[in-house]
């Protein structure tokens, strides 16, 4: 839709009242045995499987999708009655995606690669336009892409609209996801305006965080970014996505960020086409928690390696 100022700087936010909300989940909001199999099972179809270490390798990003396509063992999952269960999408830097490709071929999992620049997005645009084109072109059915976050800062909300909606063009058929680097914005305020400008430039998917950054997500920036995206279903009627990416590591955390989506915006948001978990150790965790439902007790950590 065409960038509409009036609405981007009437868009507040009240920093307390969003903390205060967002301090009573974790507390509040608990499922036990079978339910919680359940939700975290649910979880698992949820998670962008993630790998963005420099000493990448393609033997690591084969192991990291041989266990996207088997996230948990062949024996819980047949207690579970969940036996063909896999992780939402696998996400690689470009030069892994043919890898990725190739490994996850006929498995109906996506790869997502994270794009322009990344993570600080700061190289030249047309060279950040062209990766995008050729993480397409090598098979990625999800981009993820930073924005300059000093259009954000400055408030100049013209020149972020019209990068991304540069970058939604340069994607075609690929989804995109945009990552807000919400711990570089400064303030609730420019999350929830950045957050709306994404969306009309043509976003599928906001994102909290590239993972590199000292604060990635939280639930304070979840709540102003949930909240943006059901005022621009409201007004719109068109729905996009949500993904928190860093820092998510535990089963625990899964479940507050489900309760999260389901509660704010319903069930329509609790499907791989419309939230995704950023994330590598949270898998493990999980893992362990559903080895204890079916077998009454805790495995080590180490059996649960991704890589």
């Amino acid at each position: 839709m065409p960038l509409d100022l009036d609405w981007v700087r009437s868009v507040q936010a009240n920093t307390s009242a969003i903390e205060r909300r967002a301090a009573t989940l974790p507390g509040r909001r608990s499922v036990k045995k079978e339910y919680q199999a359940a939700w975290l099972a649910k979880a698992i179809t949820l998670i962008d499987l993630t790998t963005l270490a420099g000493d990448d390798t393609e033997g690591r990003v084969r192991r990291l999708c041989a266990k996207a396509k088997q996230p948990v063992s062949p024996a819980i999952l047949e207690q579970l009655g969940l036996p063909d269960l896999t992780t939402g999408a696998v996400c690689v830097y470009h030069d892994m995606v043919p890898t990725a490709v190739e490994a996850l071929s006929g498995s109906g999992i996506p790869v997502a690669a994270v794009s322009t620049g990344f993570p600080a997005g700061l190289s030249p645009f047309r060279l950040r336009i062209a990766e995008i084109g050729e993480s397409v072109a090598a098979g990625a059915a999800e981009i993820d892409i930073v924005i300059t976050r000093r259009h954000v800062l400055q408030g100049n909300w013209q020149a972020l609209y019209d990068e991304m909606a540069e970058m939604r063009a340069a994607c075609g058929e690929a989804h995109v996801k945009a990552i807000l680097a919400t711990g570089e914005l400064g303030t609730l305020r420019n999350v929830a305006r950045a957050s709306l400008v994404c969306m009309m430039a043509g976003a599928d998917f906001i994102k909290t965080s590239t993972g590199k950054e000292s604060v990635n997500a939280t639930l304070p920036v979840s709540l102003t970014m949930i909240r943006a995206i059901r005022a621009y279903r409201e007004r719109t009627g068109f729905n996009v996505g949500y993904k928190p990416a860093g820092g998510i590591s535990k089963a625990k955390d899964a479940l507050v960020y489900l309760s999260l989506m389901k509660e704010e915006l319903g069930d329509r948001w609790l499907q791989p086409d419309m939230f995704r978990f950023g994330a590598s150790s949270l898998l493990g965790d999980i893992e362990r928690q559903l080895e204890h439902f079916v077998t009454g007790s805790y495995s080590a950590s180490w059996r649960h390696a991704l890589a």
